[in-house]
């Protein structure tokens, strides 16, 4: 499906549930394609990769309270 960029101004909900029901969408500006709309995909792998930041505290064995040493961090740069 094509779309101008004035339509994209216009009419974002309706390209946008366009995508969400699967199909893409070409924005064109001045007759030329310029971008694309396309549903976004949620992979198993992605999902694996950001649960793994969650523990990134768990080997520091100089801090015995992650939450006391962010709030101090968080307070000096404040002060």
């Amino acid at each position: 499906m094509y779309s101008t960029a004035k339509e994209l101004r216009f009419h974002t909900k309706e390209l946008l549930e366009s995508v969400s029901r699967g199909e893409e969408v070409i924005i064109t500006f001045r007759g030329k394609p310029c971008a694309k709309l396309v549903p976004v995909k949620e992979s198993k792998k992605n999902l694996k990769n950001t649960k793994e930041l969650f523990g990134i505290w768990k080997d520091r064995s100089d801090l015995e309270d992650v939450h006391s040493y962010v709030r101090k961090i968080r307070k000096e740069r404040f002060s």
